[in-house]
């Protein structure tokens, strides 16, 4: 029997996708600043040759165009941009997706609870996926649904496509913003780089456990029947949530993100 329980999701939808669109956030931005905003200036014009019969004269030195990227935006003003920027990369639903005020604080403080025991709802960045978190009851042995993953295939086939080296040239750029919010949350001395490398760490020792994945109901909300998968990360516990198949996937960005955070020079 297929239910969907009321009130009982503790491990449910507090799953919101917000990993991955995290990550699409950033990829927006690379698509607009390095796209649309700086595009290559036009060739300057060339000097006219003097009369045949003038004297010869050296050409004035000609002035190079240099490319300079724009100023970032305060980080109290920064939403509409990044908003923007996900309109040019998605669609213009995309804004629909993300909560606000804050877009970039949200990015960081859910990054920032990805390796710890919770992850408050009042910092993800996202809405939460369409449809319900579902279980499977066969005879009183309480199950996740296999057909939940269905619900953030949108999600990973978004970050399946990410270029990644694009996306790390972003951050860098955006990183003086990322530092700025990592460290108004409450870390003064702290590196938001630092932070972030760890919790891609703990998502990649994410277990991939085979379905069916056993639930108990101790209280209003599930746990995982397994005391090892129970004692797992938030980031894991959403890494698991979303299916083996879409796990394998991310992680497959993750590892190439990862690789490329390791060369990455950041501004300070």
């Amino acid at each position: 029997m297929t239910s969907t329980i009321e009130g009982r999701e503790g491990m449910g939808n507090t799953v919101r996708g917000f990993l991955i669109v995290a990550v699409l956030a950033i990829a927006a931005a690379a698509v607009y600043w390095f796209v649309l905003r700086e595009k290559p200036a036009p060739p300057p014009a060339p000097v006219a040759a003097p009369p045949a019969t003038a004297p010869t004269a050296p050409a004035p030195p000609v002035a190079r165009a240099e490319s300079t990227a724009p100023p970032l935006p305060p980080l109290a003003d920064s939403d509409a941009e990044v908003l923007q920027a996900l309109g040019q990369l998605l669609g213009s639903g995309a804004e629909g997706w993300f909560l606000r005020p804050g877009v970039v604080h949200r990015i960081v403080a859910t990054i920032d609870n990805l390796p710890g025991d919770k992850l408050p709802q009042q910092v993800m960045p996202v809405r939460p996926p369409g449809g319900k978190f579902t279980t499977i009851d066969e005879g009183g042995r309480v199950t996740i649904s296999p057909a939940n993953a269905a619900r953030y295939a949108r999600y990973v086939n978004l970050a399946a496509q990410l270029d990644i080296a694009q996306l790390v040239a972003t951050y860098r750029r955006y990183y003086p913003l990322f530092q700025q919010a990592y460290r108004e949350v409450g870390y003064p001395k702290g590196e938001f780089n630092d932070r972030l490398v760890e919790a891609i760490d703990d998502l990649l020792e994410a277990p991939q456990p085979e379905p069916p994945i056993a639930l108990v109901a101790p209280r209003a909300m599930f746990d995982y029947a397994d005391a090892d998968l129970q004692e797992a990360s938030a980031g894991q516990k959403i890494m698991i949530r979303l299916g083996p198949e879409n796990e394998a996937r991310v992680k497959v960005k993750l590892r190439q993100l990862r690789r490329a955070l390791d060369s990455v020079d950041l501004p300070r």
